[in-house]
């Protein structure tokens, strides 16, 4: 009796979360293009469905990497960044923020467990601006939609700006600008800490619990990236068909340093992620906008995301928060009036 009378409460808990899914407003586009302009229909969904297939090897890699890089626990090895000397300490962390195989939810217990341990706030800024920008996954996914070049440029740009943020943390640590920039209370959304010093484990596969994790993470990162990327494939179709290039062109296009400003602000607010991002931008490539707006559209988006932001926002008070956002922008900025010289 308890089950039948409870069921109904909760199914609008649940129909609400599955409204919510990338897959239903994919379908809802898709639906929207059928009722209103039912003769693009094909053409939408056939443009997103060959597009998906293309980037399908670059999905598949990734999702082998990144639940290869769990069940080994090569996190671990971020860690040994925050060791040694505090020059030495921003170089590697603005490195391997690029390769932590971490969630923006594992960031958080990840970054408190360093900060409780004396790691300096340089260094923690460094990892916190290249981490939302690149990780393995998230290259393969660039390199798969907008080509290897731009890619690298990415990849390039986080370490850069990783280095920029923890330098001028630095700085303005020394100067006293920075004392008692931590919030007396941390907080965690995974119940995970700080990594355990423990060595990778790299034949995983000989020990069950590992074997575990390597199926539970292809399963889990595999659904994930293919209805963010079914998503974002169907959103670039849309943009091709409907969006004149001549508007597209009007606001990020041609030469000069507006269309890079204006990229990047429009991309702190219109981000959605790092895997929905690549095949929406080579969307608006095609309609006219420039590689160095795309770039900073890339970069500041990524700093400014939900996920990345709860993770700083979490841990710093507010006029730290707001130095992250600031060097987030102007790096991407500076990323984009570079990569549009190459």
């Amino acid at each position: 009796m308890v089950e039948i009378t409870s069921s109904p409460r909760r199914a609008p808990g649940r129909l609400t979360a599955w409204l919510k899914t990338p897959w239903t407003v994919a379908a809802g586009l898709l639906g929207a293009v059928a009722l209103l302009d039912p003769a693009q229909l094909g053409a939408v969904a056939r443009f997103a469905a060959t597009a998906l297939a293309g980037t399908a090897p670059y999905i598949l890699f990734a999702v082998l990497l990144l639940a290869w890089l769990k069940a080994t626990g090569a996190e671990v090895l971020v860690a040994r960044a925050f060791e040694g000397r505090e020059t030495r300490m921003i170089l590697l962390a603005a490195l391997f923020g690029g390769l932590a195989p971490f969630c923006s939810c594992e960031v958080i217990p990840f970054i408190a467990g360093l900060l409780a341990l004396g790691a300096p706030l340089s260094a923690v800024m460094a990892f916190w601006l290249s981490s939302p920008l690149i990780d393995p996954p998230t290259l393969l996914i660039t390199a798969g939609a907008l080509g290897w070049p731009f890619a690298i440029g990415k990849a390039v740009a986080a370490v850069g700006l990783g280095l920029f943020g923890g330098f001028v943390v630095r700085a303005l640590s020394a100067g006293g600008a920075l004392s008692d920039p931590l919030r007396r209370a941390k907080s965690s959304c995974c119940g995970c800490g700080a990594p355990k010093p423990a060595a990778p484990h790299w034949r995983f596969w000989t020990e069950a619990e590992r074997t575990r994790i390597f199926r539970a993470e292809f399963l889990s990162n595999g659904m994930f990236l293919l209805k963010w990327m079914t998503l974002a494939y169907v959103i670039e179709a849309l943009l091709v068909t409907y969006v004149p290039a001549e508007v597209i062109a009007g606001l990020v296009g041609g030469e000069g340093v507006m269309p890079i400003v204006v990229a990047a602000l429009v991309g702190m607010p219109a981000y959605l992620n790092s895997y929905v991002a690549p095949p929406l931008l080579a969307g608006l490539m095609e309609q006219g906008m420039t590689g160095g707006a795309a770039m900073a559209f890339m970069v500041a988006g990524a700093v400014s995301s939900i996920p990345a932001m709860a993770a700083v926002w979490s841990l710093v008070k507010p006029r730290v928060f707001a130095l992250y956002l600031g060097l987030g922008l102007t790096g991407a900025v500076i990323a984009g009036m570079l990569f549009q010289t190459l």
